[in-house]
């Protein structure tokens, strides 16, 4: 193999040209030319992950690769959309790019093979050279005016969470030394920080029922705020109703892991928000897809939002989610 760092063209014909369909001009011209769906309309996001402040340096690149996409198609299913499409923008240091860039090899096969999961075409995006940051801009269908939304909460609505929450944020106090995990408590939390799975059939079963929904991806309590604002509303959740594992219950007594559990973040979990009449068809859906799905609270008129623990007393966090923009 060549000593000399690949041109930025190399790496898109090598690792990111894939053949696809549904496309009518894909990677290698100035622009790409999509085929949407008649009588479907476009949702479109976009994320940017920066080395350092969303993922540490040394991170696998394969789990890497996987997580830039998992992220985006958590935002699809947030809005009950089909993924089609997804653009990726990557700068690079030249560490990465010389002399044999395996950290591309892997980072570019943990994203391709998480596209074929959910058969996402990768159209287009740029590459660069600096300090290492991930940019990916994807796009999905719905049908017309037919998604979901974070201002249709209503009072009255069930609180409902899909999976567990605060798995990922525990392994990263592992990972940072503020926890001491087990090895078998590591084995389990480290997939839902590293390879968190997108509810993406989950949100496209509930348009039509959820009045309201988000992705937890800076904590529940903001999350669920968002929509709250949003919608003009109040709530109350209980503790004991929010899911977890049987690691953060091990560890539940600690303030560190009910801050992981209310407030950690990266948890890529629904959290949304129906009328009651609507429990026995958001059951069966938990059955068909075999996805948890838990009713945690209840949405009130008014402002605020209200954490009761199992002796009746308002829990009070001084910290509701992650921040961008923290030092």
């Amino acid at each position: 193999m060549s000593q000399t760092k690949l041109s930025e063209f190399d790496i898109i014909q090598r690792y990111f040209k894939r053949p696809v369909t549904d496309v009518d001009l894909g990677i290698g011209d100035d622009a790409a030319v999509v085929l949407p769906t008649p009588d479907k309309q476009l949702v479109v996001s976009m994320d940017t992950l920066v080395s350092g402040r969303h993922f540490f340096e040394n991170t696998d690149p394969y789990k890497l690769g996987y997580k830039s996409l998992a992220v985006n198609l958590s935002d699809m299913a947030a809005m009950g959309a089909k993924p089609r499409w997804v653009m990726l923008s990557l700068t690079l240091p030249e560490i990465l790019n010389e002399p044999h860039p395996v950290w591309l090899s892997q980072f570019a096969s943990g994203f391709h093979d998480l596209a074929r999961t959910h058969q996402i075409a990768l159209i287009g995006g740029d590459t660069t050279g600096g300090a290492l940051n991930i940019c990916v801009q994807i796009m999905g269908e719905v049908k017309k005016k037919c998604y979901l939304r974070r201002d249709g909460a209503k009072p009255g609505d069930d609180i409902w969470v899909s999976g567990h929450l605060g798995d990922a944020a525990l392994a990263l106090k592992h990972i940072l030394g503020i926890i001491r995990l087990s090895q078998t408590e590591i084995n389990y939390c480290m997939p839902a920080l590293h390879t968190p799975k997108a509810r993406v059939e989950l949100g496209q079963h509930l348009v039509g029922l959820a009045h309201s929904a988000i992705d937890i991806s800076d904590g529940l309590l903001a999350d669920l705020g968002h929509i709250l604002t949003c919608s003009t509303c109040a709530a109350e959740i209980k503790l004991d109703a929010v899911p977890c594992s049987r690691v953060i219950k091990q560890h539940i007594s600690s303030a560190l892991a009910l801050e992981c559990l209310l407030t950690g973040g990266d948890d890529y979990e629904l959290c949304f928000t129906a009328p009651k009449n609507k429990r026995s068809a958001i059951e069966q859906i938990s059955q068909v897809l075999r996805v948890p799905l838990s009713v945690i609270g209840e949405i009130k008129q008014g402002v605020g939002l209200s954490v009761i623990d199992m002796q009746g007393k308002e829990v009070i966090m001084q910290k509701k989610g992650y921040d961008h923009f923290a030092s």
